[in-house]
């Protein structure tokens, strides 16, 4: 009798970020337990088709693995919890006892799989359709933040719609109430795509326009002269923090180039940071992650003030990337916990959670 459980890994998807999470999923599928789990690796193409893969590992990261799937859907049905595989025209049924939903940015970690995931009943690693949804809607995360007194810096945010007929009148509260240089940046996205610094109001113009062509919502922030720190929440009820690692960006703000295709841009773990600072952070870090009902794993980003010290919340992030470079497993590796004990412990938190909302 085979005792171990299917555990599904879903990668890729349509979003801006398809290609870290191909990145992302490689890290997962080499860190699962094979003699735990029989893994099912299955990737979702830039147009939105579901295939199952079987191939090496190596084709994830490089797109290969496209010429090699197999059609296959997840079932809402919740008497199956099964995907369900097309081989010429048959349907075969696969059950599946934990999905792992490694998608990154929009139709992945914005709640809409998890909703997904919820309708047919089966166990996701990861925040559940509310956490995912307002942790992804960077506007929503501010007025969490607010409203439970956690420290983050001025913003203002506006509808790509209003961009049409009132600019100038935006562009004047912006320079009003927050000053150059600000940044500019959509919404609901992730790993820094969309966002622009603008010094003056010519840039202005240009980067609300950038923004809104990734969201209808856009964001405007203050800039602050402020070293980047990361930690890592993981847990339900009861999280777990981290300690804390510095990012130091090779370009003048950590941008998706600087973030994945510049190799000066570094972390640094643990860091180098007055333990007090560290402290409020991983404390902040629980406030946030219980005030939108996180679950399973988080991380969450801050800057501390180069000319006060203050530390600001900047975002929480509930599906991080999981690449040889990005903060969150490294961490936890720090801590000393080997990535296949983290898979084991994702699992764990998923089953977890998935029973006491069934009963």
């Amino acid at each position: 009798m085979n005792s171990k459980k299917t555990v599904a890994v879903i990668f890729g998807g349509q979003s801006s970020e398809h290609e870290v999470s191909r990145t992302s999923a490689v890290l997962m599928l080499n860190a699962l337990d094979k003699e735990k789990y029989q893994v099912l690796p299955v990737g979702i193409t830039k147009k939105g088709q579901w295939l199952i893969y079987n191939g090496p590992v190596e084709h994830v990261k490089t797109g290969e693995w496209e010429k090699y799937g197999t059609p296959v859907s997840l079932s809402p049905d919740a008497t199956k919890k099964c995907f369900l595989k097309i081989v010429n025209g048959t349907v075969k049924e696969i059950p599946v006892d934990v999905v792992i939903p490694v998608l990154h940015g929009a139709w992945g970690e914005d709640g809409t799989i998890q909703g997904l995931l919820e309708m047919a009943q089966i166990p996701y690693v990861g925040c559940g359709v509310l956490a995912s949804a307002v942790s992804m809607d960077k506007v929503f995360t501010k007025m969490i933040a607010k409203s439970v007194r956690i420290p983050q810096a001025k913003y203002l945010w506006v509808h790509k719609m209003d961009l049409e007929g009132k600019r100038e009148k935006i562009m004047d509260q912006v320079e009003r109430k927050l000053g150059y240089p600000c940044f500019v940046k959509p919404s609901n996205a992730g790993s820094s795509v969309g966002i622009s610094k603008a010094k003056n109001r010519e840039q202005l113009s240009k980067a609300l326009d950038y923004a809104a062509g990734y969201d209808r919502k856009v964001i405007i922030e203050e800039a602050i002269d402020a070293r980047e720190f990361e930690c890592a929440v993981l847990g339900n009820e009861e999280p777990m923090v981290s300690g804390v690692g510095e990012v130091l960006a090779a370009a003048e703000f950590y941008d998706y180039d600087a973030k994945y295709n510049n190799s000066d841009s570094r972390t640094v773990i643990p860091a180098e940071v007055e333990e007090e600072k560290v402290e409020e952070m991983r404390r902040i870090a629980k406030k946030i992650y219980r005030a939108v009902d996180g679950s399973g794993l988080a991380r969450v980003d801050f800057f501390v003030d180069k000319k006060t010290g203050k530390v600001l919340f900047n975002e929480l992030n509930t599906m991080p990337g999981f690449t040889p470079i990005s903060m969150y497993p490294m961490l936890w590796v720090h801590a000393g916990m080997t990535e296949t004990e983290l898979m084991d412990r994702f699992i764990e938190l998923a089953l977890s959670r998935d029973s006491g909302i069934r009963g």
